[in-house]
């Protein structure tokens, strides 16, 4: 069993990155468990009550009630365009939620763990919540930078300081309660001082917009005593079968700024009840622009939805997952997603992908084919492989995504240097070695299916265009199909379009010209470049690997190819009738890195790739070992 939850987000403002980070690790770890042959349950939802709600609804000229359901709305609807599947969503101004507020509330208060007494301390509205001295920063709250006003009034508190003991041993007694472990040492440390109790409330003569006290009606709910019970009334609790069956496992995933509600309000909360604590609290780090936290108060935020629309949902959750190491802050740019879409997802995974496929089509009859006696360095890659699936769960249960991902991209990495040295296309042209091409595909294939299984929970729309193109139509199981061996001979394949295409931030629409100019243009292009002595002494050679490759439309002979020298450039080369783009992929070559653009059929060529022709054949040329890539040629 798998209960996992994000916080409940507050719909002061519209969702952002940051939300749909919390959102996409839930969902991605709701997935793997599921993966796993757990029964899961996956819970978001929006926390709707509070003064900045009312001052929020009243900057739009609507009643609380009319704001919450439009920005509530806006999450729910955010989702899906993410491939985010929860199996529920929560609303604080859902009935059965208030119901269960005050039951709790009542409970609480009756065995005397609230009481009544007057306040005076450093109120942010932003976090709506009293600051102690030592939370602040020069004077400002950390999160928000403005300085909190100072409030006495007369409110109802949680005996809290009564259970701190309590949750130093729970949590010295159980290390994985908070992780990372960053987290729990911060907590324990802020332990350290003797615990404050917490204000629960607030009059009425300073907010209506809340869950009224069931034993004082002139006060509501103070936010964080409502918005913490979701995770139990969204089971149903107390005698709900959701709650009796889920509640023992369950796991929150939350943003350091809410660190302290969840390891120390909650907790303590529970423990009042007499309901078990959580299991477990995973608490990651902010997305920085720049070198500012994104947040809706400080106006800096990028939006989810976006995002979807420029680069497309999988290519958002692999960025997200790839780029935070749990736990610590990472840096968005326009730029990161775009070379991770570009190096990962459209070199190395995309194009493994595609001409495999392609070559099984031309040389295998479109069959998965069956496979002869392994050579060595077919147990290489299928070594690689088992242990990259052990590696693969240890760091998905750690929330380690980030290298649950960087151990598949080595296994994708070792598969496209086993098809450059195995060439099936050299291969295919022996009748003698027929039997080693049918086990270099199947190996490459079996390889395909089981990176198609890991990746289903962090990409699961690609993910599935893989497995149908492998032919394969069972539901993914990381228990029974994480074996080696189970793709079976004769398995049709279906190959799909390519699963990422390449983003080309600096292309730019160019004029429709005459016809004549056309084919004057395209005359031009394909000539020689000619280079005087004198200029070629200046030429900067260097090898490079070819990423991608395809052809150019209306054009014989011409290859537009995407090669690392070390940074990613585009050259044109004239090899497409000697070499086709799956044969190039993967090769190293010598390049003339530092030769003026020259466009060629409209592609804008960066240099140039050398070669030697003999006998009527193009040979590309190279170096008899391999190198790193960007090595100068001296």
């Amino acid at each position: 069993m798998t209960y996992i939850t994000t916080p409940i987000f507050y719909v002061n403002a519209q969702p952002h990155l940051g939300h749909a980070y919390s959102t996409i690790v839930a969902d991605t770890y709701s997935r793997y468990r599921r993966l796993c042959g757990d029964e899961v349950r996956f819970q978001t939802g929006t926390d709707e009550h509070g003064d900045k709600i009312v001052q929020a609804a009243e900057k739009t000229d609507v009643s609380p009630k009319e704001y919450v359901d439009q920005i509530s709305r806006m999450f729910r609807e955010a989702w899906p365009p993410l491939s985010i599947e929860p199996d529920n969503f929560i609303r604080t101004t859902d009935a059965d939620h208030m119901k269960t507020v005050q039951q709790i509330l009542q409970k609480v208060y009756d065995q005397d763990d609230i009481y009544f007494s007057e306040y005076s301390g450093h109120y942010c509205k932003g976090c709506e919540r009293f600051l102690t001295e030592k939370e602040l920063v020069d004077g400002k709250c950390p999160d928000h930078l403005t300085a909190p006003e100072v409030i006495s009034e007369q409110n109802y508190f949680f005996r809290m300081s009564k259970y701190q003991q309590w949750l130093i041993d729970h949590i010295k007694e159980n290390p994985e309660f908070i992780t990372p472990e960053r987290y729990r040492n911060e907590v324990l440390s802020f332990l350290k001082e003797p615990l404050e109790d917490l204000c629960i409330s607030r009059p009425t003569s300073r907010l209506t917009w809340g869950i009224p006290l069931p034993f004082d009606d002139r006060f509501v709910t103070y936010v964080w005593f409502d918005a913490l019970i979701n995770y139990l009334s969204g089971l149903g609790y107390p005698d709900g079968e959701n709650y009796s069956r889920f509640w023992k496992d369950a796991e929150h995933i939350i943003a350091k700024d809410i660190l302290k509600p969840h390891a120390i309000y909650w907790p303590t909360m529970l423990r009042s009840m007499g309901v078990a604590p959580y299991k477990k609290l995973h608490v990651h780090g902010y997305w920085n622009v720049g070198e500012t936290k994104m947040s809706k108060s400080l106006g800096n935020v990028v939006r989810p939805t976006e995002m979807v629309e420029e680069y497309g949902a999988d290519t958002v959750r692999y960025f997200l997952l790839r780029d935070m190491s749990f736990g610590l802050d990472s840096g968005f740019s326009s730029e990161s997603v775009v070379s991770r879409q570009n190096s990962d997802l459209a070199n190395d995974l995309g194009n493994l992908f595609s001409r495999s496929l392609t070559m099984v089509m031309k040389f295998a009859k479109g069959k998965v084919p069956g496979a002869a006696e392994p050579e060595q360095i077919d147990q290489e890659l299928k070594g690689a492989v088992i242990a990259m699936l052990a590696e693969y769960r240890q760091e998905m249960d750690n929330f380690s995504f980030n290298k649950a991902l960087s151990a598949i991209w080595k296994v994708i990495s070792l598969a496209n240097k086993y098809i450059v040295e195995n060439a099936p296309w050299e291969l295919a042209k022996d009748t003698e070695k027929t039997d080693r091409l049918s086990t270099v595909f199947y190996y490459l294939l079996e390889t395909l299916r089981l990176i198609s299984l890991t990746l289903q929970p962090v990409i699961p729309t690609t993910s599935e265009k893989m497995r149908l193109a492998l032919g394969i139509d069972q539901k993914p199981d990381l228990t029974d199909q994480a074996t080696w061996g189970l793709l079976e001979s004769g398995t049709v394949i279906h190959p799909p379009k390519a699963l990422f295409p390449r983003i080309d931030k600096g292309k730019k629409k160019t004029k429709e010209q005459h016809p004549t100019q056309k084919k004057k243009k395209q005359k031009e292009a394909e000539d020689d470049n000619l280079l005087s002595f004198d200029e070629f002494k200046k030429v900067d050679l260097r090898v490079a690997e070819i990423v991608a490759a395809e052809k150019i439309k209306k054009s014989d002979r011409l290859l537009k190819l995407t090669v690392k020298a070390p940074e990613e450039r585009t050259i044109v080369a004239g090899i497409a009738e000697f070499y086709s783009p799956e044969e190039a992929v993967g090769k190293q070559v010598i390049i003339a890195a530092n030769l003026k653009p020259a466009k060629l059929m409209g592609v804008t060529s960066h240099g140039m790739v050398l070669a030697v022709k003999d006998k009527g054949k193009l040979h590309l040329s190279a170096v008899s070992d391999v190198v790193t890539p960007g090595s100068k040629v001296s």
